[in-house]
């Protein structure tokens, strides 16, 4: 039996994956950087394995046990040097989106990785989830025929106290929330994002000098010659019932699906049967993207796109944030 995959966790400015290693019956937490004594405290109340602590990634790194890091650097800025430091030291990166802010990043990456023999990913599970997993099954069946027109939704909460208010800490609106858009159309669909635009605007933002966006329109064409358009904004109201606000509708040449009210509401129509109510997730099969790394690393599994697929939203992101225009300004 192969031995668990060992993970060091560096950072906690994003979604850290130390409680999906509780327990693990394929990986463990074995070091940690930057953990505070909460972190600490939590870890010794889940964890039966001893942990190492370190002070910097550097020292992390030289750590000779450790398979896999999990990047969640506080400033997301810093995320692609601190990657980087991590595969040349012969270490599989799993980074928290966006991992670089620059195409040439995302390609130096890449390329690292194969140049230490290790693998570079981003955590880019937004549709390794139900209902999104069978909507994906559903679209790539052809159910309801070419696809045409896409439109989808991602909204967080502004929370001013909480939320930075710049673009370079964690990755701002168009970056940081409007990947999960994008991996929507591409991860559900199987099509490319070849053009994109986007209008944004700091409304409603009580200190907009500082530079947060609120809001943004973005209008797409895809590589089957369909098109796509996506709102995402900060604007999710403090009494909707789940964290993030998203909606997918896609329609086709036989029919459409929706998925509404983050994530609690779908439908399926199609020419050949008509309204078939709720998208049906029973047995669907769907694992979680982090088990499908994991099995990946440990047992040569397959993942469920190749990395050229998995990384084209990120890129799609950076192309949209190095265009986007301003209504406020």
């Amino acid at each position: 039996m192969n031995k668990k995959l060992s993970v060091g966790l560096y950072g906690f400015w994003g979604h850290q994956i130390h409680k999906a290693l509780y327990d693990n019956p394929e990986a463990e937490m074995t070091a940690v950087c930057g953990a505070d004594d909460y972190w600490k405290n939590e870890f010794r109340e889940h964890c039966k394995n001893e942990i190492t602590y370190y002070d910097t990634l550097e020292e992390m790194l030289q750590d000779d046990r450790l398979d896999l890091i999990s990047l969640c650097s506080h400033n997301r800025g810093d995320q692609e040097e601190d990657a980087i430091k991590c595969l040349k030291a012969g270490k599989h990166v799993y980074a928290e989106k966006p991992a670089s802010y620059t195409e040439a990043g995302v390609d130096r990456l890449v390329a690292t990785a194969k140049e230490n023999g290790v693998e570079f990913h981003e955590m880019a599970g937004s549709v390794c989830v139900e209902p999104y997993w069978t909507a994906r099954k559903i679209v790539r069946s052809g159910k309801i025929g070419e696809v045409v027109q896409v439109y989808v939704q991602k909204s967080y909460p502004l929370n001013m106290a909480y939320r930075p208010q710049d673009e370079e800490t964690d990755g701002g609106l168009v970056r940081q929330v409007g990947i999960h858009a994008m991996r929507f159309i591409e991860h559900i669909t199987g099509l490319e994002v070849k053009e994109v635009q986007v209008r944004q605007t700091h409304l409603g933002n009580v200190d907009p000098e500082k530079g947060l966006y609120t809001a943004s329109s973005w209008m797409m064409t895809l590589n089957n010659g369909g098109v796509a358009s996506a709102c995402v904004n900060y604007l999710r109201p403090a009494g909707f019932p789940v964290y993030g606000n998203e909606s997918v509708r896609i329609f086709g040449t036989e029919g459409m699906l929706e998925i509404t009210d983050g994530g609690t509401k779908t439908h399926l129509y199609t020419n050949a049967n008509g309204d078939e109510g709720a998208i049906d997730v029973t047995d669907s099969g769907c694992v979680d993207f982090l088990t499908l790394l994991i099995g990946h690393l440990l047992y040569g599994d397959p993942m469920p796109m190749s990395l050229e697929e998995e990384l084209h939203p990120l890129r799609v992101v950076i192309r949209a944030f190095d265009n986007a225009e301003c209504t406020t300004e």
